[in-house]
């Protein structure tokens, strides 16, 4: 079964047919808020939001281990994760959808694996190439039958939150090799991977990063509200088609 974890304008699929909701624990505490399951496009699915349902988690607090434990305990095979982040590469402005292929992590202190030590045993998980390729290529393709044009492969830089970043570090981030900057690609990404998942993203860029573009002295966090407004409804039909019969996990 599919799972699309939700973040920053999509805390509900409002294209989903709703068959049931159920409440998980986890060893790891409780995640972001109920598995909401359904069906998109005839295909049955598992939808969590990210930061909760209303909106009131911040990234840095966000459950992981809880969220993937719990999507994996409900049947979930492959997870399509759906957030929003700031442009680095001066063509990738505000509206660009990106499907990227490789993370770099700034994160710290966030409970990052589930292969912590307390069973005695160290495990390690090769992450070489950090999200599925089968399933980029099914988010790649579905992009194309929705007439949706979408960018195939970016950096992802993934940084602490909750604030934005300053320009100097954007810069830095840049001579990194980042492309897009977000908030919440790890670790949720790597606990994907040590639970047997796999585990792609659609990147939306909502705004110029830090001292870019319209970006350059400030971002306008009005302006990243409207364009949510408008990306995710695209969003919503490209996963409308990843889930047709023919093109569905």
């Amino acid at each position: 079964m599919l799972a699309i974890i939700g973040g920053s304008g999509l805390t509900q699929l409002a294209n989903l047919d709703v068959t049931r909701r159920e409440l998980v624990r986890t060893p790891y505490g409780e995640p972001s808020g109920p598995l909401t399951f359904g069906r998109l496009g005839g295909i049955e699915l598992v939808f969590i939001a990210r930061h909760g349902y209303g909106h009131t988690i911040p990234p840095h607090r966000v459950n992981y281990r809880a969220n993937v434990s719990a999507l994996a305990s409900a049947g979930t095979r492959q997870i399509v994760s759906v957030a929003s982040v700031g442009g680095i590469r001066a063509d990738l402005g505000p509206g660009t959808l990106v499907v990227p292929d490789q993370i770099i992590d700034y994160t710290w202190g966030r409970a990052s694996t589930f292969f912590d030590g307390h069973d005695g045993q160290v495990r390690h998980v090769d992450f070489t190439e950090p999200y599925d390729r089968e399933l980029r290529s099914r988010l790649l393709a579905a992009a194309a039958a929705a007439g949706e044009v979408v960018v195939d492969g970016a950096v992802y830089a993934a940084t602490q939150g909750p604030r934005l970043e300053t320009a100097a570090e954007i810069d830095r981030m840049e001579r990194d090799g980042a492309d897009v900057v977000g908030m919440t690609g790890m670790p949720e990404a790597v606990l994907a991977r040590e639970a047997g998942l796999a585990y792609a993203a659609l990147n939306v860029v909502v705004n110029h990063a830090a001292g870019r573009g319209d970006s350059a002295h400030g971002i306008e966090m009005s302006a990243i509200e409207a364009m949510l407004q408008t990306a995710m409804r695209r969003v919503r039909h490209l996963l409308e088609r990843l889930c047709d019969e023919r093109g569905c996990p």
